[in-house]
């Protein structure tokens, strides 16, 4: 659920969990890592929704690093520096690195490795944002960016660092389970999305698209399978 918390920063700031696409490739010895910490157009679990935009004037205003990189939103743990944020037709893509000389950054590595911690979090304060009375989605239209950060239970159920270690389907031809684990960890889609891709292909998206269960447009998905299946021909 969406809270709302009181840091050592402008309040009131919300905090969303997003998704965090990151080949094991992307971790670095050295603490750098890429993802993206929003994602526009889709319903998290406190019924909010980032509208394409949204962070633009927030980030034409100050550097990357400005906007801290913090373990669980504590603003008493900072863990690194951001290096890149950026909007694309996707969502908040960012760039950034671990400092290892810090304890908790090091405890952080450790667990991103392994695959234990693996969700983002984004701590804005909302500018302008809209509220659907009958569905209760709050479009967030343009947010103030403060800070993001790592964090263990991400708001959206497929948001999840994809730690891809060899060719998934190489050995053999995938079950179902697996091409459901690949269109929800790699390709972004929500349990539901994938579970109708795999039982009516594309057109169970446009139906729930129609019954307004589903955000993404045709090319948007289209880019987010192009860039899971590039994801999954570089693993090693």
């Amino acid at each position: 659920m969406t809270a709302t918390e009181c840091f050592l920063l402008p309040a009131p700031l919300t905090r969303i969990s997003t998704p965090l696409h990151l080949d094991v490739k992307s971790l670095q010895a050295d603490g750098a890592f890429e993802g993206y910490a929003s994602l526009f157009d889709r319903e998290d679990l406190g019924h909010d929704v980032v509208q394409p935009g949204a962070f633009r004037d927030s980030l034409a205003g100050r550097d990357a690093s400005a906007i801290k990189m913090l373990f669980q939103h504590n603003p008493a743990e900072p863990i690194g520096v951001w290096d890149e944020i950026r909007e694309d037709a996707r969502g908040l893509y960012v760039r950034g690195r671990l400092m290892t000389a810090v304890a908790k950054a090091r405890e952080v590595l450790a667990l991103m490795r392994a695959g234990a911690l693996d969700g983002l979090s984004i701590g804005f304060k909302a500018v302008k944002a809209k509220r659907d009375p009958r569905s209760g989605i709050r479009r967030i239209e343009k947010a103030d960016l403060w800070e993001i950060s790592v964090v263990t239970f991400p708001m959206l159920p497929g948001a999840r660092v994809s730690q891809v270690k060899h060719r998934a389907f190489a050995a053999s031809v995938p079950s179902e389970r697996d091409l459901e684990r690949w269109l929800t960890r790699d390709a972004g889609l929500t349990r539901t999305e994938a579970r109708a891709v795999l039982r009516d292909g594309l057109k169970g998206l446009t139906a729930l698209r129609d019954a307004g269960r589903a955000f993404d447009n045709d090319a948007v998905l289209a880019a987010r399978f192009r860039a899971a299946a590039t994801m999954m021909s570089n693993a090693t």
